[in-house]
């Protein structure tokens, strides 16, 4: 497995307040866009500690949650009893070992700009999804470089959003729709935040 980039934050992670109201605004934004149901089962990419998901899991009945950060990891499975539905996490590069399931849909939050691949990535997404299946992923505008103050394996300065929604469209993704999410105040500065929706 990569270097954990997470393993000296995974503890301390939520304790940042925007942080979490960023996140918090990510799922209400997810919930406004996306019809959500109890019979669903849903990939959470880059879950990280569960932030998202603990926001979407009480509508829907599983969310397999996907994250390479041992540490990130650790944190999710100790909340697992109080997660409102059925949670499974793996430890898992999806373009290095792919997952050869199909979901009703994917969720991500704060995850796209550590990806080197992005038209890769989708196209997996693309894969892994239900003919109708959604995908729901938030990330950064394009910005500075000045958002992240630390190395946490970044590849991408945030994302053109006309950029993004082409790549979405070329990986075979329809009723494709960028919209406002959230955005993060920092000493820096302010950066919004979009989520990018489509279905299969």
């Amino acid at each position: 497995m990569s270097h954990d980039f997470f393993a000296a934050k995974a503890a301390i992670y939520e304790q940042n307040p925007q942080r979490v109201d960023n996140v918090v605004a990510i799922g209400q934004a997810i919930k406004a866009q996306v019809a959500l149901q109890r019979d669903m089962q849903l990939l959470d990419f880059g879950s990280g500690t569960g932030l998202l998901l603990q926001q979407i899991a009480p509508l829907v009945g599983k969310i397999t949650a996907v994250d390479v950060s041992p540490s990130m990891n650790a944190q999710l499975r100790a909340k697992a009893p109080d997660i409102g539905c059925q949670l499974e996490v793996l430890e898992q590069d999806l373009l290095k070992t792919p997952l050869n399931r199909q979901f009703d849909g994917i969720i991500s939050s704060m995850t796209l700009h550590h990806i080197a691949d992005i038209p890769a990535l989708l196209r997996e997404f693309h894969r892994m999804l239900k003919p109708g299946g959604f995908i729901a992923l938030a990330d950064l505008d394009i910005e500075d470089g000045s958002f992240h103050t630390e190395d946490t394996g970044v590849f991408h300065c945030g994302f053109d959003r006309a950029d993004i929604t082409a790549k979405a469209q070329a990986a075979g993704f329809t009723q494709v729709q960028v919209v406002d999410a959230s955005v993060v105040q920092k000493p820096q500065g302010q950066y919004p935040v979009f989520l990018l929706t489509g279905r299969r």
